[in-house]
């Protein structure tokens, strides 16, 4: 089976196209304002009106969001599934008061890091957040890649975190992934996306090196 890849982060017809066109199995959209890639509900709405309806499955990643923020959101947009920053108690409660699949994101360092069990639907691994830092998530810094190989995941997990187009097929060998996520790694300015560094990441992921 191929590997699955997401395009996460955008923000714009150009980008959602180029994802689309790739043949990328998800298409990601931020809803936290202090991400350069945030996008409102609305935008993203109007966004999806215009996917084809065998297109890539959308979703929406939140942090520690409330049941207002995401009910907002699925007004708007109509999401195939959410991606969560927060502990796993909460990313439960979410899947059940829902009704959607849920992927709980966890910040790795160590093998030990590497999670034992999962009550939701899959996990996105990447590396944990800087000190300091106000984002959660890979902040576009990769981790040892061979700290998941062999690793028995509980779950359907991705590969995150400072992935592209020309370092996509060893962090897939070296990691074992059979899905990644990339957003900064496709981007031409913070925030942007280009579609032609989209397709390479597809095409990378997707050819056997």
């Amino acid at each position: 089976m191929p590997v699955r890849v997401k395009i996460c982060g955008l923000r714009d017809e150009a980008g959602l196209d180029a994802a689309c066109a790739a043949g990328a199995d998800w298409v990601g959209f931020v809803f936290f304002a202090r991400s350069p890639r945030h996008v409102t509900a609305e935008v993203a709405g109007r966004l999806v009106r215009g996917m084809p309806g065998d297109g890539p499955r959308r979703i929406g990643l939140f942090v520690r969001p409330s049941d207002d923020e995401i009910r907002h959101v699925l007004d708007h947009v109509p999401l195939d599934g959410v991606q969560i920053y927060d502990d796993a108690s909460r990313a439960m409660a979410v899947r059940e008061h829902f009704g959607l699949p849920v992927w709980l994101a966890s910040g790795i360092a160590s093998r030990a890091d590497l999670p034992t069990g999962c009550g939701v639907d899959a996990m996105v691994i990447e590396s944990r957040a800087p000190a300091g830092s106000d984002r959660p998530g890979g902040n576009a810094r990769t981790f040892d890649w061979t700290l998941t190989a062999g690793w028995q995941a509980p779950a359907p997990w991705l590969l995150a975190g400072g992935l592209t187009p020309d370092n996509v097929q060893t962090a897939i060998r070296q990691s074992g992934a059979r899905a990644v996520d990339v957003s900064s790694g496709v981007e031409s300015a913070p925030g942007v996306k280009s579609p032609e560094l989209i397709h390479a990441f597809v095409r990378a992921a997707r050819t056997r090196s």
